[in-house]
């Protein structure tokens, strides 16, 4: 186990963290918020949530501490090396991600004490920023899953749209004037009763995370006013295809500038 990846953490650094941090991120964003009343009050819980922008973080942390549930996130392990930074955010609680682990629970273990010990944390199940050309949620990672099912703890979905107009993925510069509004919605927690108990299988965790995605997804189509796709953007089976229709293209450019294409040749006079 982690020093203090435990679930522990200092008070007073926290309240430090919200005297700066809360009226830092409401300067930059408006705020449309929908069903706080789905956070449990206390006891350990896990937000699971669409990831579209890194400003979607700082969105869900102020969306967070206002349901009344200080935010712990699951950051990279190698963060909590950096001097000075990874003291700050272990005595704030959050939670190491040992991303070289072999074994996924190995991986989660620092979360699961966090949320025993009562934690919130917030999950991206997708593990990164949508591939989704659309920006709807993509096919997500298992780990929400086991850590829901193995500690038992509700999972709240939770759909925002709004931050990837802060901060694009993949550029550096926000977007700050005019303020942009920012829409969050949560979820009644997830109904994942037909998956509890069970060996955690293959099958069950699919079956189990495609239940979270479901809802993170249908709430997203009402934020937006639209009809979610049926099935997620999967990015391997995108690419596969982008490359079996790139091969097809050079089959047919090949057979039509072939001399037996069909075509007849010029006679010459």
């Amino acid at each position: 186990m982690s020093k203090r990846a435990d679930g522990s953490y200092s008070p007073a650094w926290r309240r430090v963290s919200t005297i700066i941090l809360v009226p830092g991120i409401s300067a930059v964003m408006k705020k449309d918020w929908r069903g706080q009343q789905n956070f449990p009050r206390d006891g350990g819980m896990i937000l699971a949530v669409n990831h579209l922008s890194y400003a979607d973080v700082f969105a869900m942390s102020l969306f967070s501490y206002e349901s009344g549930r200080y935010p712990v996130f699951l950051a990279k392990s190698t963060i909590f090396d950096i001097p000075v930074l990874g003291a700050i955010i272990r005595k704030l609680g959050q939670l190491p991600v040992h991303r070289d682990a072999a074994d996924a629970g190995l991986v989660l273990r620092d979360a699961a004490q966090g949320i025993r010990n009562g934690a919130c944390v917030i999950f991206y199940p997708e593990g990164t920023v949508t591939r989704d050309p659309a920006q709807w949620p993509m096919v997500a990672k298992t780990g929400v899953a086991r850590l829901a099912l193995t500690t038992g703890a509700p999972v709240v979905p939770v759909a925002h749209w709004g931050a990837q107009d802060i901060l694009p993925y993949h550029s550096y510069r926000p977007r700050l004037l005019p303020r942009k509004t920012v829409h969050v919605i949560a979820g009644p927690p997830v109904d994942l009763s037909a998956f509890r108990g069970q060996p955690l299988t293959t099958q069950v965790l699919r079956g189990a995370t495609d239940a979270i995605m479901k809802d993170i997804t249908g709430l997203l189509g009402q934020l937006r006013g639209e009809i979610p796709p049926q099935q997620p953007y999967h990015p391997a089976i995108a690419r596969r295809t982008a490359r079996q229709e790139l091969r097809a293209l050079q089959d047919q450019t090949r057979t039509d500038g072939s001399p037996d294409s069909g075509s007849t040749p010029a006679t010459p006079t």
